[in-house]
Parts: C-alpha cells; sequence; structure tokens
C-alpha cells in the first residue's frame, strides 16, 4: 500500500461552502488548530503533540493550494514543538521545572525583527523564481511571522501572541482568495482565540510580578 492511497481518502470532498468542496484534510486541520490554540491559551502541555497533528494536516493542505511556503513552514513548526514542549517542562530554571511567561526582551526583537524582514524578502524569491506560487509575498511574510510567534510562544513570551494575531490578520483574507473557505474561517477564530491567550498570560505575568514584590518586601 502506497501513502498516496492511504492520503487519498483524507483529499475526498466532505462537503461544499461557497460551490467549493472541503476536504477531510481542511476539517481535520480546522479542528486540530482550534483545540491547539484553545490549550496554548490555558498553558496546557497537550498543546503540543495537538499542534504536531494540525502541521501533520496542513502540510497535505497547504501543498494542494499551492502554498509551499506554508506547507514547509509546517515542517518547521513540527520541529519547533519538539523544542518547545521540552522548553515548557525544562525551562523554568533553578527550583522549578515550568517556563513561566515573560516579556520579549529588546534584543530579542531586535534579532526577531532582523530576522522576519531578511527571511520575508529572502522567502518572497525564492517563492517568485522557484515555484508556481500566485501569492509570493504574503505566504513569506505570514511564514516569517508566524515563525516569529512560534519562536515567542516556545519561549512563552507575551508579545508571541501579538505576532499571531499579525498573521492572523494576513492569514484570513490569503486563504479566502486560495478558496480555503474553512481555514479562513479557522483563522478567525484564532484571532479570537489569540486575544483570550494574551489577557490569560498577562493576567499570569501580573500575578507572578506581585508575587515577587511581596515575597521582596
Amino acid at each position: 500500500m502506497s501513502l498516496a492511497s492511504i492520503l487519498e481518502p483524507l483529499q475526498q470532498p466532505l462537503f461544499t461552502i461557497l460551490d467549493t468542496p472541503v476536504s477531510w484534510t481542511e476539517v481535520l486541520g480546522f479542528g486540530s488548530g482550534a483545540l491547539c490554540v484553545w490549550l496554548v491559551a490555558r498553558q496546557h502541555l497537550a498543546n503540543w503533540p495537538i499542534g504536531i497533528a494540525n502541521n501533520l494536516f496542513f502540510v497535505l493542505l497547504f501543498t494542494q493550494a499551492g502554498l509551499y511556503a506554508d506547507a514547509g513552514l509546517q515542517i518547521v513548526f513540527i520541529t519547533l514543538a519538539v523544542y518547545g514542549w521540552w522548553t515548557w517542562t525544562h525551562g523554568g530554571g533553578p527550583g522549578s521545572d515550568a517556563l513561566p511567561v515573560r516579556r520579549t526582551t529588546r534584543t530579542e526583537w531586535t534579532w526577531l525583527l532582523t530576522a522576519g524582514v531578511v527571511g520575508t524578502f529572502a522567502l518572497t524569491l525564492l517563492l517568485d523564481r522557484a515555484t508556481d506560487s500566485t501569492v509570493p509575498f504574503w505566504d513569506a511574510l505570514t511564514t516569517a511571522l508566524s515563525l516569529m510567534a512560534t519562536y515567542g510562544q516556545c519561549r512563552k513570551r507575551l508579545e508571541s501572541w501579538w505576532l499571531w494575531i499579525a498573521a492572523d490578520v494576513v492569514y484570513v483574507p490569503l486563504y479566502a482568495y486560495k478558496e480555503l473557505y474553512l481555514t479562513s474561517l479557522l483563522y478567525v477564530g484564532f484571532m479570537t482565540l489569540c486575544v483570550l491567550g494574551l489577557r490569560g498570560w498577562t493576567r499570569d505575568l501580573t500575578a507572578r510580578r506581585a508575587l515577587q514584590v511581596e515575597a521582596a518586601a
């Protein structure tokens, strides 16, 4: 039995939205993606294995849609998920295994923004010259923003939520343009979950700082 024959059922239409068929791959990507973001917002460790499953579904989906940077991005996400999984359980430092929420430092912002600009430019050129992508810049931009946000998520940096929101603002119309309507709707939900995650992590950070002040008093 070949890999293609195993994956073929996932590519079959399940229902239709706006005269566009929606495959099992997109539905499963929708469900696992929503669950993953909800778990991240709650700082639940299970977000990492659920996120890996979501990445695998999106590799198939984005390859079919010609969003090659987004498809390749999922492979990077899987690698980062393994790193994030380990960091969340072992990155708390002396006396604590759990990684606390922190702010992004100025140094981190400097190299993140530099990497984001360079990465967007390089990916845009690559997609424009080496693929048949019809949206090379937007595909590259969302890839760069997503990688920046994922780094922050792995390190529990509060501002990672703002980067995810910025990426989602572009993703929603991009996926609708590619007729991935269910995925576009999913990213509207992602934005809502990102706002909730931002609020939750902010409360957690504020409460931890208050405890530190009390302990030092």
